[in-house]
């Protein structure tokens, strides 16, 4: 399954927020990644809210407008609890999301994005099987 998320790709934790809930403080997303992932959930198609609950590979491609140096675990860590909070995957746990390989930033001054692939691990053997028997 392959997904694409427009926009500039965003962080929870860059320029996080203090706030009080009953007289106690709590750290919040900011604005811009708030309004990130509302645009995003938004852009997923219903019928790729399946509810992923087996093991997969997340590969999760950025491509930032600039060379400015972002952290990818944490651009990772965002673009999980979206695709959990849309319904892609029903958690983001490591017995789920078993791996993040092929994920990497690259640059796209004029369409910045993500682009998601989903592979199921099954998925995955088989073609690594069926690689090597080519070969």
């Amino acid at each position: 399954m392959m997904i694409t998320l427009p926009g500039e790709p965003r962080t929870k934790k860059n320029s996080q927020r203090i706030a009080y809930r009953n007289g106690k403080p709590i750290v919040l997303p900011s604005k811009q990644y708030k309004e990130y992932r509302e645009v995003c959930i938004w852009r997923i198609p219903a019928h790729q809210k399946a509810h992923i609950s087996e093991a997969v590979n997340m590969q999760c491609v950025y491509y930032m407008r600039t060379t400015r140096k972002v952290d990818l675990v944490n651009l990772i860590e965002a673009t999980c609890d979206i695709l959990v909070d849309a319904g892609v995957i029903a958690d983001d746990n490591s017995s789920i999301v078993v791996s993040h390989d092929g994920s990497r930033v690259l640059l796209d001054r004029d369409n910045p994005h993500a682009e998601i692939t989903i592979t199921r691990l099954n998925q995955c053997a088989e073609h690594h099987s069926a690689a090597q028997k080519s070969t």
